[in-house]
C-alpha cells in the first residue's frame, strides 16, 4: 500500500487516484495519523460484498440456534 501525506495527495490527486486502481493509497496527516484510504471501485464493491456475506453468515448461525416449533404450534400461536 502506498502511503502519502495530505499535501502530497492535494498536489497530485489524479496520479494517486490512478494508483488506487491498482493498490490502495493511504493518506496520512502529520506523517503518521491515517486520515483516509483510497481504493478502486472494484475493491470497494468486493469489500462491501464480503462484509454483507459475513453478516449473512452470522445471521444464519443465530437463526440455527433459535428454538424451532412445528407448523401446528405456529398456527396455534397465531390462533388459526
Amino acid at each position: 500500500m502506498t502511503s502519502i501525506s495530505q499535501s502530497e495527495f492535494r498536489n497530485h490527486q489524479s496520479d494517486y487516484i490512478a494508483a488506487a486502481q491498482r493498490s490502495p493509497v493511504e493518506i496520512t496527516a502529520r506523517g503518521t495519523n491515517r486520515r483516509a484510504v483510497i481504493v478502486s471501485p472494484e475493491f470497494y464493491d468486493r469489500a462491501i460484498e464480503a462484509l454483507e456475506n459475513q453478516i449473512d453468515i452470522e445471521g444464519a448461525k443465530t437463526a440455527r440456534q433459535e428454538e424451532r416449533i412445528s407448523h401446528d404450534e405456529l398456527m396455534m400461536e397465531l390462533d388459526r
